[in-house]
């Protein structure tokens, strides 16, 4: 008796060992399942860019672009040009409409419009953000966005900038006393100096409500250099995001560099205004062709566009007048010589059409991600702040109709024999309600956008601005759609302005779409026979577009509706290039578009021309030094402490507040 009851607790006591024993694994697999699932691609990742080799670094693919190399971003002012005065003629507030983008380009203009009326200029109102409701209480208007502190401090030689009217004048704008204008994109300095200055200096405060993206035009007189240097400063050195988002959006470039190879950074450009504007609505199918006409019908009302409500949705796609599809950017992606492999990261908050126009995309690219694969939810909510919670807008159905309702309307129903009543309705599924496809099976007008919808709309500012940091620090950058020509500056063009101007030698295409639809036609009208030279003239194309030949046409087309996508020549200079061939200018209608840049100065030239000359062959000599770096990772994987262990240990140790 006594030997079975020692063998009843020891078999307890194994039990008992053997539960405490599965527990522990169980939630040491729960805490590491995201350092394994990150464990697993990243070891897949650098063993394909291991066996890939060459083709994955190649230097025709990620090198710098040499010809580019000694263009130098320099801002500074280069003649008479003091401080502001502290005796302005009056304050300017602003009203700014519109998306990442529009408004970007608005505070740029509005700055160069304050120096050029010497005024004092007051924050202006981002109104995606006060007109949404419920968002938190420690960003407002400006600041939901940018870093007042940083803009008004580095402007302080430029524009004297206040957070806010003075009291004593807060009250008569409430009651709209100061008079109001609202100028165009296109509006000219002459139209501020004789019409906008008299009434500041007579009311000492005007207002200017801005829905076109900006409120100066482009190409300023040769005399005004120093106001588009001075948008220059604006744009690229005081306009940055607060350091919430800052700090966000290094955390993702870091994430991204992890996987231990270049990046490629892709903006569809498939935005439902544009698309409306541009008559594209026949590329699309069904619900979705009727969203973009609704849209276009509500622009030739409001006169914005002048032409018919129906077009040839595909003669204006030959035209290039259409953002180019995901499936044919990832043909002219393959083609170019970038494996599956590739990581695309797909930038802005709005894709019309949604995840299904990137099907085809991710099957030509594995490696397809956006802000979602590298942000938690968490992560995502700490740059919108505390939001009140917002009530679900459920659909209501109409009031049930009592027994006494029901008999009064048989009563006057009118002369029987009547049809039997119909029979009761299915329900109404909340999807049905929701959104877009609501309203559009449900009426002909499009409601109001919902408390929700408003702040969904203050969210992408947030998220297009992690993208916007992405893109410009991407190893290459392709644009779906820039260029348009309608006068509202776009996503990929700001990022092609600035990668221009921090880095000329980056990898930044800039297709031609009338040209590329040319090309892509071909191979549909030859889909059995295509052309055995297709995939080199693709090649030569985007090859030239990223030198001087794609900045030529980038000045002639792009700049003049919006300056900021090309900065060149007032932002720049150049550095001397020895014994080389000096720069040709390139005119287009007595006007200087490409080489007309100052000679750098002495303190820039000293010690920076060699390396900026050099650095395009650093670039292309990187990739390959990182094969042997990942030859001896792949050794060491081998052997036990990989470089995948110690890219997920630096991972760990990182401080969530860095």
């Amino acid at each position: 008796m006594v030997f079975r009851s020692k063998i009843k607790w020891i078999a307890l006591f194994v039990l008992v060992l053997s539960l405490a024993s599965l527990l522990l694994h169980l939630s040491i697999a729960k805490s590491s399942s995201v350092s394994l699932v990150y464990y697993t691609q990243m070891a897949s990742m650098l063993n394909t860019s291991i066996i890939g080799g060459r083709g994955y670094r190649s230097k025709k693919l990620w090198g710098a672009v040499k010809p580019l190399a000694s263009l130098q971003p320099y801002t500074n002012s280069r003649s008479n040009y003091h401080a502001p005065s502290e005796q302005s003629n009056g304050f300017i507030y602003a009203k700014v409409f519109g998306g990442f983008a529009n408004i970007r380009s608005s505070i740029c203009d509005l700055v160069a419009i304050a120096r050029l009326l010497n005024a004092t200029l007051v924050l202006p109102e981002i109104q995606e953000s006060t007109r949404a409701k419920g968002i938190s209480d420690r960003f407002k208007s400006f600041s939901y966005l940018y870093n007042e502190e940083q803009f008004i401090s580095y402007l302080k030689n430029d524009v004297l900038v206040m957070k806010s009217l003075p009291d004593n004048l807060k009250t008569s704008r409430k009651r709209n006393e100061f008079p109001i204008f609202k100028p165009k994109s296109s509006a000219s300095p002459s139209y501020y100096l004789q019409k906008v200055l008299p009434s500041l200096k007579s009311a000492k405060v005007i207002g200017l409500v801005l829905y076109d993206g900006g409120c100066l035009q482009s190409t300023l007189p040769s005399g005004m250099s120093e106001l588009q240097r001075l948008r220059c400063r604006v744009a690229f050195h005081a306009l940055n995001f607060r350091p919430e988002v800052q700090m966000l959006g290094k955390k993702i470039v870091q994430r991204l560099r992890a996987w231990g190879q270049p990046f490629l950074a892709f903006h569809p450009g498939l935005i439902r205004d544009i698309l409306a504007y541009h008559g594209c609505a026949e590329l699309f199918q069904d619900v979705h062709t009727e969203l973009i006409q609704y849209r276009r019908a509500q622009m030739i009302k409001k006169g914005i566009i002048r032409e018919e409500l129906s077009v040839d949705s595909r003669k204006q796609r030959d035209n290039g007048a259409c953002p180019l599809m995901p499936e044919e950017v990832g043909v002219l992606l393959r083609a170019m010589g970038y494996p599956p492999k590739t990581i695309v990261y797909v930038a802005g908050s709005e894709t019309f059409g949604g995840q299904r126009l990137l099907i085809p995309l991710r099957a030509m690219f594995n490696n397809l991600v956006d802000h979602t694969s590298f942000c938690s939810e968490e992560e995502l909510a700490s740059i919108f702040g505390p939001e009140t919670t917002l009530p679900l807008d459920f659909y209501r159905p109409p009031p049930s109709k009592s027994e006494q309702q029901l008999k009064d309307e048989w009563n006057k129903a009118g002369p029987r024999p009547r049809p039997l009543p119909p029979p009761p309705d299915r329900p109404i599924y909340r999807h049905e309600k929701e959104g877009w496809y609501g309203w559009i099976t449900e009426t002909d007008k499009e409601p109001d956008p919902s408390p929700m919808d408003m702040r969904l709309q203050a969210h992408r500012l947030l998220l297009d601005a992690l993208d916007y940091m992405v893109c410009l620090e991407a190893d290459a950058f392709f644009p779906g759609f820039n260029n348009d020509g309608s006068s509202w500056p776009d996503f990929s063009s700001l990022v092609m302005g600035q990668r221009l101007y921090e880095s000329s030698s980056s990898r930044t295409y800039r297709p031609d779409r009338k040209f590329l639809a040319t090309v892509l036609n071909i191979t549909r009208d030859n889909l059995y026979h295509p052309m055995h030279n297709w995939t080199h003239t693709v090649q030569e194309h985007l090859n030239k577009s990223l030198g001087e030949e794609g900045l030529i046409k980038q000045a002639i087309f792009s700049k003049p509706t919006s300056f900021l996508s090309h900065p060149l020549p007032e932002c720049f200079c150049r550095l001397s290039s020895g014994g080389e061939a000096s720069v040709h200018l390139v005119k287009q209608k007595d006007k200087t578009v490409y080489g007309d840049e100052e000679k750098c100065p002495d303190w820039m030239s000293d010690g920076q021309q060699i390396e900026s000359l050099d650095s395009a062959e650093e670039g292309d000599n990187k990739w390959d030094e990182e094969i042997e770096s990942s030859e001896q990772a792949e050794s060491n994987y081998d052997s036990g402490k990989s470089y995948l262990d110690n890219l997920i240990d630096q991972d760990e140790e990182m401080d969530p507040n860095d």
